[in-house]
């Protein structure tokens, strides 16, 4: 692992990203958000307040980058956010949405962060029943204003994180990558050898479960 004494946060780095590019690497960071949040193993108070914070800083920010990469205030605010996401998940393990994109990546070089976004709502899904008091909790980050019950919460949560990829010209099937339903056996079994990863999911994933996910997101 490599471990900085700096990190520079140039925003004017980013300027001129593709949008594509700059929407899936921005996912991505909220993935790391989410997932330490979420994380059945090592989850502390450090990791929650750095999570907490990227997500902000992510949401508050992603739909403008994609529209208006020139703006070096929001590119800012989301190169912050990344490195906040990352700090928290050095801490607290990313888990299920990683586990299930890195077939993806490998077997059909998708970029790693349309991987994660690809599976993310499905996984999010699956996933629901033991996180709803943490997705609602989330859910006050990324839908401000969100109203009703805890379940009401996390339903919304996973809803707008559906609708995000969409929103940012994303693909959002994986049979737009080129997979097809006869890929996703070899995927499931892939996925279940990301077992440093599947540790730290708050529900447990087994084969089966892996492959309805995949088969959701085909």
């Amino acid at each position: 692992m490599l471990l900085p004494d700096w990190a520079v946060l140039d925003a004017d780095l980013t300027l001129g990203l593709p949008t594509p590019t700059t929407a899936a690497t921005g996912i991505d960071a909220m993935v790391h958000a989410i997932e330490a949040y979420t994380s059945k193993r090592l989850k502390n108070p450090i990791s929650d307040c750095l999570a907490r914070e990227a997500l902000r800083l992510l949401a508050e920010n992603i739909h403008e980058v994609c529209k208006n990469g020139a703006n070096r205030e929001a590119r800012q605010h989301m190169l912050l956010g990344a490195m906040l996401a990352g700090m928290s998940f050095a801490n607290a393990p990313v888990a299920g949405v990683h586990a299930l994109a890195y077939p993806v990546g490998a077997r059909f070089h998708v970029p790693h962060g349309l991987s994660n976004s690809l599976v993310l709502p499905q996984v999010l899904g699956f996933s629901r029943p033991a996180a709803e008091p943490l997705y609602a909790e989330l859910a006050a980050i990324l839908l401000p204003g969100v109203t009703g019950s805890e379940a009401q919460k996390a339903h919304a949560f996973v809803a707008r994180l559906r609708q995000l990829p969409a929103e940012l010209g994303l693909p959002t099937r994986l049979s737009e990558v080129g997979i097809t339903a006869a890929d996703l056996p070899k995927l499931a079994e892939d996925a279940m050898r990301q077992t440093r990863l599947l540790i730290n999911n708050p529900r447990e994933i087994g084969y089966e479960d892996a492959l309805a996910i995949y088969g959701e997101a085909l």
